[in-house]
C-alpha cells in the first residue's frame, strides 16, 4: 500500500451478499472483539455491521482507498451507523502512535499487504495490554489461483506462515481453520474452472449451501480443515 492507494480487486460488492459466511466470521471471534475498535482494510463496509455489537466504546474504519471510503460512508448511513462507527482514510502507519485501540481487525487484508509481519508488527504498537489482534486470510497456497491475482493476493496462508508473521511479543489465542465444505469448491475451480472471478449464482450457493454445512462440518473436524484461515493474539500486560 501506499499514499494513493488504489484497491485492485473488484469483488468487494460481490461478497457483500454473502451474509452467512460474514456472519459465521464474526460469531468465531465476537468473544475478542471488545473496547475501542480498529478494523483495517474495510473496503465497503460489508464486514463492519456483522462484527459490531452496541456492548463497544468505539469502532474506527480505516480505508486508504478513498473511492472505497466513500462507499464505506455511504452504506454505514444507509444501516444508520454513521454515528457509531468513524472513518479514517489513510494506512496504518499514518495513525498517531499514541492512538490505541482493543481490538485491531483484519478480515481479507493481510494478503494484499506485501510486507505483511512488518504491518502487524505496527499493529501491535496501536494495541493496549490485553488488547486482540484480530486477522482473517485465504488459507492454503495450492489453493492460490486466478482469482487471487486478480485482487492482488500476494500470498495465502496456513497456519505457520500466518504464525511466523505475527509478531513475537503477542500471545497466541486462537488459531484455526473455517470453511471446511468451501474448500472443496475453492479446490474445483483452482484445478478445473480457473474462473478469475466467482459469478452471483457461485457466490449464493457457497453462501446459502456450503457455509451452513461448514457451521457443522468445521467442528466435527475440530477446524483443522478449511480455505480460511483465522488467528487472534493478545497483547500481554508486561
Amino acid at each position: 500500500m501506499n499514499d494513493a492507494y488504489s484497491y485492485p480487486g473488484k469483488e468487494l460488492n460481490l461478497f457483500a451478499e454473502a451474509t452467512n459466511w460474514k456472519s459465521y466470521l464474526a460469531r468465531s471471534c465476537v468473544s475478542y472483539v471488545h473496547g475501542d475498535v480498529l478494523e483495517v482494510g474495510a473496503g465497503i463496509g460489508s464486514n463492519t455491521p456483522f462484527f459490531y455489537h452496541s456492548g463497544l466504546r468505539s469502532w474506527t474504519c480505516l480505508e486508504p482507498d478513498t473511492a472505497l471510503a466513500k462507499t464505506l460512508c455511504n452504506n454505514l448511513a444507509r444501516r444508520g451507523l454513521e454515528d457509531r462507527i468513524s472513518v479514517l482514510t489513510c494506512q496504518l502507519q499514518m495513525l498517531p502512535s499514541e492512538l490505541l485501540f482493543d481490538t485491531i481487525v483484519y478480515v481479507d487484508v493481510l494478503e494484499h499487504i506485501q510486507d505483511d509481519a512488518a504491518e502487524l508488527l505496527n499493529a501491535a504498537d496501536h494495541l493496549r495490554a490485553l488488547g486482540s489482534l484480530i486477522v482473517v486470510a485465504p488459507a492454503h497456497t495450492w489453493l492460490y489461483c486466478e482469482f487471487d491475482k486478480s485482487c492482488g493476493h500476494y500470498r495465502r496462508y496456513n497456519k505457520e506462515t500466518l504464525r511466523r508473521a505475527a509478531p513475537e511479543r503477542l500471545k497466541e489465542r486462537r488459531l484455526l481453520y473455517l470453511d471446511s465444505a468451501g474448500m472443496a469448491a475453492s479446490l474445483m475451480n483452482c484445478l478445473w474452472l480457473h474462473h478469475d472471478a466467482p459469478s452471483p449464482a457461485q457466490i449464493r450457493i457457497w453462501d446459502r449451501t456450503l457455509v451452513p454445512i461448514s457451521c457443522f462440518l468445521d467442528l466435527l473436524v475440530r477446524y483443522r480443515l478449511g480455505k480460511t484461515v483465522m488467528g487472534v493474539w493478545i497483547k500481554p500486560t508486561d
